[in-house]
Order: structure tokens, then C-alpha cells, then sequence
């Protein structure tokens, strides 16, 4: 029997073709056995505050009613479907920041005594009643906090960086409170007897 000349050849392409298929598809059932078990785990996204309908029009009260936080407050409960009331109307749920405080600490000084990195402090105390005065979410307060680096010789730029951590803050802030808001809201209400 004659062998041709490119048969040898072909064959062992055909072969590597079938071990390159086995081995994708040892590859594919770790993957889809992975993802099986990431679907079966319960995992979820959490979806946004969605106040009940019970609660009515809605109030942000603040010392300082031109602040940011007041303003990113007032947007995400519109978005989160509240009716927002006009500042004197006394039948209203009532989300009242009691106190906003920022700061900055140094952390790090270089070898001539001036700071070089900070860590950026920001804390609301806040609480949230209902129409009927009753407290929701009794008074508390929340900080968060991120470090920078400020060098005092190339001080271009740290001021930006500053800026885009205190609006980071700020909506983190916001979230972190809708967030609160919202697990109250949904836990199921004690009934008066």
C-alpha cells in the first residue's frame, strides 16, 4: 500500500482539530458549572428605594436647605416615587438632616513636617418620621471617608482631587441613607394591639 504524500500530514491536523474540541470542551463545563451554581446561589441586584404608597408626600429638612446633600436627597426620592412637599406643610413624612460635617485629617507628614496625605471625613446625622410624627428611622448618624494624597511642593491638581472625593462622598452619602430608609421601610410594621 502506497501512502500519499500529504495524507501523514492531514491526519495529524484532523487530530490536533479533535484535541483542540475535547479540550474546549473540558474547558466549557467548569464554566458552565461555575455559572449553574452562581444562578442557583440567590444573588441579586438590589434594586432602587421604592417608598409604599402609605408614606405620602415627603419633606427633606435641613439647617442649611441649600446644601447638596438636601438637593441629591429631594432628586432621589422623586426618582424613588415620593411626592415632595413644600416646606411648611406640617402633615407630611419629614427626612430631617440633623447635622452635615466635613473634615479633613492628615495622616502622613514628609521629612519637614507638612502633610502630604489626608483622609477626607464626611458625617450626617439624620432621621426620618412619618406624617403622623412617628419615628421611622430613629435619629443616627453615618461617615464615610477616603484618603488623598496632597504634595505640598505640586499642590496643582490635589484641590480637584478633593472636589471629585466630596461629591463621590456625597453620593455615596445619599444612597447610604436612601438605603437605611429603605430596609425600614420594608420590614414588616409591628401592629398596635
Amino acid at each position: 500500500m502506497k501512502v500519499r504524500p500529504g495524507v501523514p500530514a492531514t491526519l495529524a491536523r484532523a487530530r490536533r482539530l479533535v484535541q483542540t474540541a475535547r479540550m474546549k470542551t473540558f474547558l466549557l463545563i467548569p464554566g458552565l458549572l461555575v455559572m449553574l451554581a452562581l444562578s442557583a446561589c440567590g444573588f441579586h441586584l438590589r434594586g432602587g428605594l421604592a417608598l409604599p404608597s402609605d408614606i405620602g408626600a415627603v419633606r427633606v429638612v435641613s439647617s442649611n436647605p441649600n446644601s447638596a446633600l438636601v438637593y441629591a436627597l429631594e432628586q432621589s426620592l422623586r426618582r424613588a416615587g415620593a411626592d415632595m412637599a413644600a416646606g411648611g406643610n406640617d402633615d407630611v413624612a419629614a427626612l430631617t438632616v440633623v447635622g452635615e460635617r466635613w473634615g479633613d485629617t492628615p495622616i502622613s507628614v514628609d521629612q519637614f513636617g507638612r502633610a502630604q496625605e489626608f483622609t477626607l471625613r464626611y458625617a450626617v446625622i439624620f432621621r426620618f418620621e412619618d406624617a403622623d410624627g412617628e419615628v421611622l428611622v430613629p435619629q443616627q448618624a453615618i461617615e464615610l471617608s477616603r484618603d488623598y494624597i496632597s504634595v505640598p511642593t505640586a499642590s496643582s491638581g490635589t484641590e480637584g482631587e478633593r472636589e471629585i472625593l466630596s461629591r463621590e462622598l456625597q453620593k455615596e452619602m445619599t444612597a447610604s441613607i436612601l438605603r437605611r430608609i429603605g430596609t425600614v421601610l420594608k420590614a414588616p410594621r409591628a401592629v398596635a394591639p
